[in-house]
């Protein structure tokens, strides 16, 4: 399907340039009927745009596909550079991955860019004023989707923060207030707790943001943060924040400015981008012709802005709020006060494509010619790291047991004798909290057992001394699950401590 400037369907030259790619995929649920509706305001809006239909969700992972995409859709979006994608289903049960992390992370779309707008008093929202963008780390977290069951109580999801990975997102959430007249910059970490990880996206924040001197900046502990943005959204203008709390603070954002339902995405990466709304399928109303294309629409806003057309976005942008304003709402925004004719999807579309050429008579139209993510995209320099000014040195390894006995003083005297003259016991958790030595009798504890082993006098260790501790714990009978070497760089420490170290 081609979508051609003034309504030509013909693939052609506009002047000497080529129609942008497109490779689009219509979704599962409501995808369907929301994808439907937004290309058909598209090109009556003007969009120029060659499109090419792909399949991926549901009906791929049910033909075996586990990751719910083929080998020639790949293809495709990496040929266009660009996918508008309506919402994915994923079948639940083992063995499948979710599509929507799998694109992100396969094609380095590290930034999710999340705008977050109240439409008072035509959409209800207790914060008429609201106006926050949200940028999430796309690409690592807990999302990296790392998962073992390691005992038969214990299951573990590994939280992965990486330094190149937090400069490019924190970079592109400062190049994108610039280049938007943002004005403040707020993080959200929780790094009282986990001190290494979100300690890290902290501490790159400050560097970085030294560096963006006309801009205010923010740091909030992601509670107090959340509990302040759904009471008090305009003390916010900007967010940025590691994924998966970006993932529920965009979630929150949406749904108080009015709807999650109104609520598009662009993920951007350095040779591809991906346009979404950010709500599910709803399958529960799929077919039904209820659902509200908004989200999928402002998503290819984005995405025409992206692709160097913003005077059509605006023009659709313009339409849409006259639509709102005018009263004519699907059922999920609609309000005694406010709504005059209540419609579906398609009829919604309608009205839309009624109004291309009016305006809003009370709500603001955006300037998206300067809303571009990618003018605010930086160019990453990723830093070489000097191996020999890194100085890593293992300084001991916590080895991770399997072990039924539940008495930590039973264990702790066990693991003493199975010690080595490199390696020696110094301490056990459970769930991360002491029991040994001095366990206390109320602690509860599981199945699954954390031991610290170090040299006696705090020198280095290596490979070997660590392989000779594992081989003297299975000639014992301890089921040992992984370990953990114990690093410092620059002499600096590279893991928590324990209470008492």
């Amino acid at each position: 399907m081609n979508i051609a400037l003034e309504n030509r369907t013909e693939r052609q030259e506009i002047g000497t340039l080529t129609k942008p790619a497109l490779a689009v995929a219509y979704g599962d649920g409501i995808g369907p009927e929301i994808m439907s509706a937004t290309l058909r305001i598209l090109k009556e809006a003007g969009a120029s745009l060659d499109i090419t239909a792909i399949d991926i969700g549901e009906k791929v992972y049910k033909q075996g596909f586990t990751s719910g995409i083929r080998p020639e859709a790949w293809e495709a979006i990496r040929e266009s550079g660009v996918l508008l994608k309506g919402p994915i289903t994923t079948p639940q049960g083992g063995g499948y991955k979710s599509l929507n992390v799998t694109i992100r992370k396969s094609l380095g779309l590290y930034a999710n860019l999340r705008p977050c707008v109240a439409y008072a008093p035509f959409v209800r929202t207790r914060h008429p004023g609201m106006d926050v963008v949200i940028v999430r780390e796309n690409e690592e977290d807990l999302y990296a989707g790392i998962e073992h069951r390691q005992t038969g109580e214990v299951y573990q999801c590994l939280k992965l923060i990486t330094r190149p990975g937090c400069e490019k997102i924190v970079r592109f959430a400062f190049e994108y207030a610039r280049a938007n007249g943002r004005k403040k910059v707020t993080c959200f970490t929780k790094d009282n707790i986990m001190k290494l990880t979100d300690g890290l996206f902290h501490r790159v924040f400050d560097e970085i943001g030294s560096e963006y001197g006309e801009l205010e900046k923010d740091h909030m502990i992601i509670d107090i943060g959340v509990a302040r943005l759904a009471d008090t959204p305009e003390d916010f203008d900007l967010i940025v924040t590691p994924n998966l709390y970006g993932d529920i603070v965009s979630d929150v954002a949406a749904q108080i400015a009015g709807s999650v339902g109104l609520a598009g995405s662009a993920n951007i990466g350095e040779s591809c981008a991906m346009f979404e709304a950010i709500h599910g399928s709803a399958p529960q109303i799929a077919g039904k012709n209820q659902a509200n294309p908004s989200g999928l629409l402002q998503a290819a806003n984005q995405m025409l802005v992206h692709l160097g057309q913003p005077e059509v976005a605006t023009r659709i942008q313009k339409a849409w709020l006259r639509t709102l304003e005018d009263g004519v709402h699907t059922f999920d925004i609609s309000t005694q006060e406010h709504t005059r004719r209540l419609v579906g999807t398609d009829e919604f579309a309608d009205a839309v494509v009624e109004r291309l050429g009016s305006a809003p008579k009370q709500l603001t139209v955006r300037d998206l010619k300067s809303e571009n993510s990618s003018v605010a995209k930086p160019k990453i320099q990723r830093t070489t790291l000097d191996l020999k000014a890194l100085r890593k040195e293992t300084m001991g390894v916590d080895v991770f047991l399997h072990h039924t006995d539940l008495d930590p003083e039973r264990l702790g005297l066990g693991l003493t004798e199975a010690s080595t003259e490199q390696l020696k016991i110094k301490m056990i958790t459970n769930r991360g909290q002491k029991v040994w030595p001095n366990p206390l009798p109320e602690t509860f504890c599981t199945d699954h057992w954390r031991c610290r082993f170090v040299h006696p006098e705090g020198s280095a260790v290596n490979h070997a001394h660590i392989l000779q501790l594992l081989t003297r714990l299975s000639e014992r009978g301890y089921d040992f699950i992984k370990t953990e070497n114990l690093c410092s760089f620059a002499g600096e420490r590279g893991y928590s401590l324990g209470q008492g170290e």
